[in-house]
C-alpha cells in the first residue's frame, strides 16, 4: 500500500460519496483514497485531512473544513498534495513557505495616501515654500484619494488613473496636468521602494498620451476670476459683515495685493507695526526672493482685529487652524462661496489691484509691479530700480487702502509720478 517514494496509494479511491459525508456522525477518520480523509471530530465538526507518508514518518495536514470544501473540491485539493510529493517535495514545508511569502506580501502592502505621504516627506525639505507642500496635498486628496487612497499601490493601473483624470481633464487641465505629474512620480517612488512592479499607468509619453488629448489643446486660456477695480469698495462692506478668521485673511490679502500662500503661511515674527513693514521670507515667494510690504493704516487695524481673534490660541501663526498648523488655503475661496460670490477668486483681488494701478492712479508701472512682488524681466531697469521704493509703496498702499474703504474723497487719479 506504501510505495518507495512515500506516496500513500489507496487500493481504491473516491470511496466516499456525498450522503455520506452528511450522515458520518461517529468520530473517526472514514477514508476516500488517495490519502484523503474524513475526520469527524467528537464535538461532530467534519474536517479534511492529508495522511501521508515521508521519510519514514507519517503525517497529517489539514485541507479545510466540510462547510468550506465539497467533496469534490477535497479531492482536488488532496490531488494537489500528491502530485508534490511525487515531485519530492513536503505538502507541509510547501505550505508553510506559501503562508511565509503571503505574510512577507501583506506586510510590504502600502495603500496610495501611505505612498503619497511617504514621499512628500521626503522631498518637502527640497522644495521651495510651503504653498508647494499644500497644493500636493489638496490635489491628491480632492482628487485622487477617493479613487485610489485606500487601494495598495501594487493595484493601480491605467483604468484607475483614469477615473481621477478624464473628470476633470478638459475643464480643469492645468490642476489634471499637475495632479498627473504627481501621480506619476508617487508610482514611481513605490516601484522603487519595491512596493509595485511594471510600467507606471500614469506615464504621459507613449502611454496616457495615446487615450488623453494633449493639454495644450483643450486648456481654456485665462486668468483668475477678478473683481471689477470700482467695486472694490462694496464688497468690502460685505466682506466686513463675515465673521472669522477667514474674512479677516481675505481683507488682508486684498489691502496688501498679497498671495494666498504668503498670507496664510504669515506669522507675527514677520510684521514690525512699529515701522508699518511685513517682511515675507524667500522661502514663501514665488520669485524666490524676500519680499517687503508697507502697511497702510487700515491693514494695521486688521492685524489688530486678527489679534483679537487669536488671543486665546496662541501661537506665531497670523491664521491659526488645527493642530499647530495654519488655516487651510481653500479657506477664502470657501469664504467666497459663501458669499455666494462665485464669479471672483482670492487670487484675483491681484488683478483688482493691478487694473487700479493702471486705470485710477498715475503711479508708475515698476511701482505697482513692485508691489505685487513681480520680477522686472528688463535687467537694466532691474538693476537701475534694484531699491524697494518704499516710499512710494507706502503711498500706493495707503490709496489702496483708501479705495477700498469706498472713501468718497479718494482722488480717481493719485499718486505721484
Amino acid at each position: 500500500m506504501w510505495v518507495s517514494n512515500g506516496v500513500s496509494v489507496a487500493r481504491s479511491i473516491n470511496r466516499l460519496n456525498a450522503l455520506q459525508v452528511t450522515r458520518l456522525k461517529e468520530p473517526g477518520y472514514y477514508a476516500d483514497g488517495g490519502n484523503l480523509y474524513l475526520q469527524v471530530a467528537p464535538g461532530g465538526s467534519k474536517s479534511w485531512i492529508f495522511r501521508f507518508t515521508l521519510d519514514g514518518k507519517t503525517r497529517e495536514m489539514g485541507l479545510g473544513g466540510v462547510s468550506t470544501f465539497s467533496l469534490a473540491e477535497a479531492r482536488d485539493r488532496a490531488a494537489e498534495q500528491r502530485k508534490l510529493l511525487a515531485d519530492g517535495k513536503n505538502p507541509l514545508a510547501v505550505k508553510k513557505e506559501r503562508e511565509l511569502a503571503r505574510r512577507l506580501a501583506e506586510a510590504n502592502i502600502i495603500t496610495f495616501d501611505q505612498a503619497a505621504e511617504k514621499y512628500i516627506e521626503a522631498h518637502e525639505p527640497s522644495w521651495k515654500n510651503a504653498k508647494h507642500v499644500a497644493q500636493w496635498r489638496t490635489t491628491l486628496k480632492v482628487y485622487a484619494s477617493p479613487v485610489v487612497g485606500e487601494l495598495p499601490v501594487s493595484q493601480i493601473d491605467t483604468a484607475l488613473v483614469l477615473r481621477i483624470l478624464k473628470p476633470i481633464w478638459n475643464d480643469k487641465t492645468e490642476t489634471a496636468t499637475r495632479l498627473r505629474g504627481r501621480i506619476e512620480h508617487i508610482l514611481d517612488w513605490a516601484k522603487v521602494q519595491g512596493y509595485r512592479s511594471g510600467e507606471n499607468p500614469a506615464a504621459w509619453r507613449g502611454h496616457l498620451d495615446k487615450l488623453l488629448p494633449a493639454p495644450r489643446k483643450v486648456a481654456k486660456a485665462g486668468h483668475h476670476a477678478a473683481l471689477p477695480w470700482k467695486d472694490i469698495g462694496s464688497f468690502m462692506v460685505e466682506l466686513r459683515k463675515s465673521p472669522g478668521l477667514a474674512a479677516l485673511l481675505v481683507e488682508l490679502i486684498i489691502l496688501t495685493a498679497t498671495r494666498t500662500s504668503e498670507a496664510v503661511f504669515a506669522k507675527w515674527s514677520e510684521f514690525d507695526l512699529k515701522e508699518k513693514l511685513w517682511t515675507i521670507p524667500k522661502e514663501r515667494m514665488k520669485s524666490g526672493r524676500e519680499h517687503t510690504v508697507p502697511l497702510s493704516d487700515a491693514v494695521l487695524a486688521v492685524l489688530k482685529r486678527i489679534e483679537a481673534e487669536t488671543l486665546t490660541r496662541g501661537g506665531d501663526y497670523l491664521f491659526p487652524g488645527s493642530k499647530g498648523k495654519p488655516l487651510s488655503n481653500m479657506a477664502g475661496l470657501a469664504l467666497l462661496r459663501r458669499m455666494e460670490r462665485t464669479d471672483i477668486t482670492v487670487h484675483g483681488f491681484r488683478s483688482t489691484f493691478r487694473d487700479w494701478c493702471a486705470e485710477a492712479t498715475d503711479y508708475p508701472n515698476h511701482v505697482a509691479e513692485m508691489a505685487l512682488a513681480h520680477v522686472i524681466d528688463d535687467k537694466t531697469e532691474a538693476a537701475y530700480r534694484r531699491g524697494e521704493l518704499l516710499a512710494k509703496r507706502r503711498a500706493l498702499m495707503q490709496d489702496w487702502a483708501s479705495h477700498c474703504s469706498f472713501d468718497p474723497t479718494f482722488p480717481r487719479s493719485a499718486g505721484p509720478v
